[in-house]
């Protein structure tokens, strides 16, 4: 662009201001201007993909990133991204802050965790609300959640469980010392309770299913799930400051394809369930299933998460509950600003095109 701009500035100096110079420096530029536009692009093929990676965990509300993984969407964009899977998803933000992942997908509680240690990782886009597929299941024993008081219950600490957990307890005037906690990762609490390890377990899709299925689905039952807590575990994309300020188009890119692996989720049901499912380890049939308990956020909702209210499907509603609950597990020593957490910038310049 800069060439063609003093190419022209050039040639009408030489010729002077009027309707036939004007039109010839148009026909004169024109080619010359596409070479340099095709010499450019070339170059920048020819270099070899941007590669990035992102570090994510096995949920089935990351099903758009896995159809454009698989389907290699990033390819038109001259990206190559690779999803780096974690069995912990408390280790994701610390992989971030070394440089062994560019960005990350996280629940929206971490994120306000990690700004609070006073790390720089921002919100980019929403991705998800959890609307079920998220939960505290217990033995037929186990009613209610006041029913917790003084039982084991496994659980991964510092994670989305976690937090759920605590905000379950809450809701039933009881705290974390109310219970004893069992440290395990969220895909280790199916084999654990089905051997007695635990009453209870706090976990997630797919896990979540292979509890419930259990003795022929008669074993096991949620007592409380994200449906209990509309909006509070979010799932979100995230990156860095660093990476925000150096590769911002790329981020950009990776917004554009998680929105056409939605659209292909959409166009291509069947197609899509078979390639999630070979991701997660799962059936197609399970996936169409496990969506059931997911609310994956479309393009033109995405805004609200950014904008001031005390709905906890923004950002600034549900950062609030986030941070007091946080703040009386001692897991942060304040509460972060919510404009802290987040850059909207990516997802308004997508949202006004």
């Amino acid at each position: 662009m800069g060439t063609t701009h003093l190419l022209k500035a050039s040639c009408v100096s030489f010729f002077g201001v009027n309707e036939r110079a004007s039109t010839f420096v148009g026909r004169l530029l024109k080619p010359i201007a596409s070479a340099v536009l095709v010499v450019a692009a070339s170059s920048a093929f020819a270099a070899g993909p941007t590669t990035m990676k992102i570090g994510t965990v096995v949920w089935i509300g990351y099903g758009p990133f896995y159809v454009a993984e698989a389907l290699d969407l990033y390819k038109k964009y001259n990206m190559k991204v690779s999803l780096q899977v974690f069995t912990d998803p408390a280790l994701i933000p610390s992989a971030m802050a070394s440089g062994a992942v560019d960005g990350g997908m996280l629940t929206y509680d971490q994120v306000v965790g990690q700004v609070a240690a006073g790390q720089k990782q921002k919100v980019v886009m929403p991705i998800d609300y959890s609307n079920g597929g998220d939960a505290i299941v217990a033995d037929k024993t186990i009613n209610k959640v006041a029913d917790f008081k003084g039982k084991k219950i496994g659980f991964n600490p510092l994670s989305p469980s976690d937090f759920l957990l605590s905000y379950a307890l809450k809701t039933a005037g009881l705290s974390d010392k109310d219970i004893t906690p069992i440290n395990m990762t969220p895909e280790g609490v199916p084999a654990a309770m089905a051997s007695g390890q635990m009453p209870i377990g706090v976990t997630y899709e797919p896990s979540l299913s292979q509890i419930i299925s259990q003795g022929g689905g008669k074993k096991f039952k949620v007592v409380f799930s994200s449906k209990d807590a509309p909006g509070l575990i979010a799932d979100v994309l995230v990156f860095d400051e660093k990476a925000i300020k150096a590769k911002p188009t790329e981020i950009t890119n990776i917004m554009k394809v998680y929105l056409e692996g939605m659209a292909y989720m959409k166009s291509k049901p069947d197609e899509a369930y078979k390639i999630i499912g070979k991701f997660m380890g799962v059936s197609a049939k399970e996936v169409k299933e496990q969506l059931t308990g997911v609310y994956n956020i479309p393009q033109d909702e995405m805004p609200k998460a950014f904008v001031k209210s005390t709905d906890t499907t923004s950002y600034f509603g549900s950062g609030d509950v986030i941070g007091k609950l946080l703040l009386a597990k001692g897991q942060i020593k304040t509460v972060p600003a919510t404009e802290a957490t987040f850059d909207a910038q990516f997802v308004t310049a997508l949202t006004k095109k």
